[in-house]
């Protein structure tokens, strides 16, 4: 799979599909389907052979932090359908790569994939287990059900980074990365102070190929100072 510019160049608006309703199809499953016909990364995902248009985030957020750089371990928490590991495995193809969902997901070449709830009792040791060592980078893209109350959503969320962060204090690499999804305002201030306890760097960040209209950025942790 090739790479392309974060700029966009190979990303240029056709004309605009439009989307007829059709029986038994919502309004809203219509605005959805166009709006995926008419998205230019969705068309390049497909066209570059990855499983989502969240690789491109993945690789955005790369070229600004250079988060793949010399990473030896990485984990995906939250992994499938499998666009952030066919972007790591590109980038680093001598990386241990390990990915857990609850979904099922298709096997990406090189990377191990756990199907299991990240939230159970077991799966921390289970994902250790897979790496064989101390993670470099730990990356989550999970985000909870949303139910159109902003506070509650936003709340969920939070649960589940903070979930993600607890783990990546224990298992990450001195001076490894942290990245995870949370909503529009990032995470509240407790979770950034812990943040820039356990790192030397946080940054909030809304890469390019966010969609405009979503609510969610990441939080970008750098030089983890070891879970002491």
């Amino acid at each position: 799979m090739s790479k392309t510019s974060s700029s966009g160049g190979r990303r240029g608006q056709p004309g605009k599909v439009r989307v007829k309703t059709a029986r038994g199809r919502s309004n809203a499953s219509t605005r959805w389907l166009q709006r995926q016909l008419n998205d230019p990364y969705v068309r390049e995902a497909k066209a570059q052979g990855y499983r989502s248009r969240a690789a491109f985030k993945l690789k955005e957020l790369d070229e600004k932090f250079g988060l793949l750089r010399g990473a030896k371990r990485v984990v995906d928490l939250g992994a499938a359908p499998g666009g952030w590991v066919q972007v790591v495995r590109e980038t680093i193809p001598q990386a241990r790569v390990v990915g857990i969902d609850l979904l099922e997901m298709d096997p990406v070449e090189g990377a191990e994939i756990l199907q299991m709830d990240f939230l159970a009792d077991e799966a921390p040791d289970a994902l250790a287990g897979a790496l064989g060592g101390p993670a470099d980078l730990v990356l989550s893209d999970m985000a909870a059900n949303t139910i159109g109350h902003k506070q509650t959503d936003h709340l969920r969320t939070m649960a589940l980074v903070e979930t993600a962060l607890d783990f990546a204090v224990q298992h990450l690499a001195d001076g490894g990365a942290f990245v995870a999804k949370v909503l529009a305002g990032g995470a509240d201030n407790q979770l950034v102070g812990e943040l820039k306890r356990r790192f030397k760097t946080v940054k909030h960040v809304k890469p390019p190929a966010s969609r405009k209209g979503s609510s969610e950025w990441y939080v970008v942790a750098q030089g983890f100072k070891g879970a002491g």
